[in-house]
């Protein structure tokens, strides 16, 4: 288990403590995510008259909508995903079967190659006999 890490960050200008087993890259990152909508919503005059409880709780919908926005493109992403892997199955599929034609039809032609020159050496041979 990864060990546990304590940081400190900035969210709307207070200090906080935070502790977790991610890094402090990543406690940083989320600060800085939560500060980012707050400084996005705080562009919009309706929203700095709301009282701040009304202002906490549109953050919360915004980053949940942001969170459920994110897991549907995950979602549609891992299905394209499955649909190439199996038309990457059914190619290599469809590659082998026609390897395996290939080779038959290359085995084939090779005996077929054979039976013509022994024809045409026997016709040689037959031609030179009726000369005779």
């Amino acid at each position: 288990m990864a060990a546990k890490t304590d940081t400190e960050v900035i969210i709307g200008g207070k200090v906080l403590r935070l502790s977790g087993y991610e890094s402090e890259e990543y406690l940083q990152k989320v600060a800085a995510y939560i500060n980012n909508k707050q400084t996005e919503y705080n562009r919009v005059e309706s929203f700095r008259r709301s009282p701040v409880d009304t202002q906490n709780v549109l953050l919360q919908l915004n980053i949940a909508d942001d969170y459920f926005k994110a897991k549907k493109q995950i979602s549609l992403l891992e299905e394209e995903i499955s649909a190439k892997e199996k038309e990457l199955y059914d190619l290599k599929h469809e590659l082998i079967a026609s390897q395996i034609k290939l080779d038959n039809s290359e085995k084939s032609m090779k005996s077929l190659k054979t039976e013509l020159e022994e024809t045409t050496k026997k016709n040689i041979r037959l031609e030179a006999e009726l000369s005779k």
